[in-house]
């Protein structure tokens, strides 16, 4: 039986992917082979020598120590593009919020709780409406950074809301370039991009590279009247650099999920809890993504959407399979090979993948393996970490 570690609350539709009689799935699980979690942070968690992945219930994996975690052969999962619908409508909110001051008159008419005649309420609102009057997106040009899950929906999107586009993604996959819309015009740099555009919309993931993408002088590149949204992660935007772009006009506004103390109070600020994947059915979507990569990944060895390991996929054929992580260098195969022929163990089939510096394999060979087998794998100069399942 499979033991798996809950963290934080998980959706009840996705732990019900975890057949009864297979897995024992608990958030007291002793020596669990994989964990399921959202947001729960990892860095200073003891790993237990039985973890052999991690499925996260989201995008984003800045809360687990993912480097160490690769050197000890262990994978982990993300769910990319489960929570895209909730953040598209999000950001679709964003833009007309922040196109209008509909947040700005909202809270003026709810400043009238004193007026008790409706008609006299008429006049003073058709008064004073103009204060809150604002432009339309129809027409204006959209630029996104990151043409990934949720980027390239947000970018056909705009389109159909009537807005020019421009994309810019130095690493879009192929799957990403065939959702995509012909008509969005791809920037050949990030500056071309946030020159062009009136509104900026962020889809790239935390990492050393994008961490303050959006700085002082980035932010001197863009239109005076143009507005940045961030929905992607805090780390992506520099908050100083942010206050004094807006503080000295260089930019006319900022919407973002991520609040921080030194941007509460602004008029041209519109923030909002970290609600991007917070609906029910995002909710259910990642769970249910998170806990199928992991299940193919504990019985068959299959790694789909991992954020440190190759993706490798192999169709059971039959007798057993072996699974085993090493360095990327040579002859570590060869020398597993050479294990398996002295066994008299023929090879079905077989894959291998790499990514970095870790290599990754599957390796199906009739009949059945012995613990001595397994030893002298994992004995293997290079190898990292070895499962027979």
């Amino acid at each position: 039986m499979y033991k798996i570690r809950t963290y934080n609350a998980i959706s009840s539709k996705g732990l019900s992917r975890f057949a009864a009689d297979k897995y024992a799935v608990s958030s007291e699980t002793e020596a669990p082979e994989g964990y399921i979690l959202r947001s729960q942070k990892l860095h200073n968690e003891e790993v237990p020598a039985s973890l052999v992945a991690v499925a996260r219930a989201g995008a984003g994996t800045n809360n687990i120590p993912t480097e160490s975690y690769t050197e000890q052969g262990i994978v982990v999962f993300n769910t990319p593009g489960a929570n895209a619908n909730a953040v598209k409508e999000l950001i679709v909110a964003g833009l007309l919020l922040g196109s209008r001051d509909i947040y700005g008159g909202m809270n003026y008419v709810q400043e009238l709780g004193h007026m008790d005649d409706s008609g006299e309420m008429g006049k003073l609102l058709e008064k004073e409406k103009k204060r809150f009057a604002g432009s339309e997106i129809t027409g204006k040009t959209l630029g996104v950074v990151g043409l990934g899950a949720i980027g390239s929906i947000i970018a056909n999107l705009a389109l159909d809301l009537g807005m020019n586009v421009i994309g810019y993604d130095p690493a879009i996959s192929v799957e990403a370039a065939w959702q995509l819309s012909s008509r969005v015009k791809r920037m050949d740099s990030i500056e071309a991009l946030l020159a062009n555009a009136d509104f900026i919309t962020l889809h790239v993931p935390a990492i050393p590279a994008t961490k303050h993408l959006i700085n002082k002088d980035t932010l001197a590149l863009m239109k005076s009247n143009a507005k940045i949204l961030n929905f992607a992660r805090e780390e992506i935007v520099s908050t100083d650099d942010m206050v004094a772009a807006l503080d000295n006009g260089i930019i006319a506004g900022y919407i973002s999920d991520f609040p921080a103390p030194d941007l509460l109070g602004r008029k041209d600020v519109l923030l909002m809890p970290h609600i991007g994947a917070s609906t029910e059915e995002a909710e259910e979507n990642c769970a249910v993504m998170a806990a199928d990569q992991l299940m193919d990944y504990l019985e068959n060895g299959n790694i789909h959407n991992s954020v440190n390991y190759p993706p490798t996929k192999m169709t059971r054929n039959g007798g057993s399979r072996i699974t085993f992580t090493n360095s990327n260098v040579p002859k570590v195969l060869g020398s597993v090979l050479s294990i398996l022929a002295d066994a008299e163990l023929n090879v079905v089939d077989m894959v291998n993948k790499s990514r970095g510096n870790i290599a990754y394999n599957i390796i199906d060979v009739e009949g059945e393996l012995d613990q001595g087998i397994a030893e002298a794998i994992a004995a293997v100069e290079g190898v990292v970490r070895i499962r027979i399942i």
